[in-house]
């Protein structure tokens, strides 16, 4: 096994990274169908200080944050980040699954695209 490979364990902790950025943008997409369309920008930044949603993600991202610098103490930059993209992957799969939009053939095949090329970079 050669020096830059990543371990499993790393493997793991930067899947549940993406994974994690994925369930933060439905958390978004959850606070947005209950967003406050109408009315001033006060009255519509009170709805989203008080949408369980919105706080939800947040506070999933800052959590994720954390978890990212703590990742990037052992893991190379240029070894991490391209697993970003699996968030890129699973999302619009859980807005199928959770909101029920199209996932069609294109969007298939650009997320094997997308797992194909991870594949390169990460082997």
């Amino acid at each position: 096994m050669s020096q830059d490979r990543l371990a499993l364990s790393q493997v793991a902790l930067l899947i549940a990274y993406a994974t994690g950025m994925a369930g933060g943008q439905v958390l978004f997409k959850a606070a947005a169908l209950r967003y406050l369309p109408d009315g001033t920008v006060a009255e519509r930044a009170v709805s989203l200080v008080f949408n369980a949603y919105f706080l939800g993600a947040i506070a999933l991202y800052v959590a994720l944050t954390v978890l990212w610098v703590w990742l990037l103490t052992f893991i190379p930059l240029s070894r991490a980040y391209p697993f970003v993209a699996l968030a890129f992957a699973i999302t619009p799969l859980l807005g199928g699954m959770v909101f029920a939009e199209p996932i069609t053939a294109k969007l298939l095949a650009g997320i094997a695209l997308l797992l194909g090329g991870l594949l390169l970079i990460a082997s």
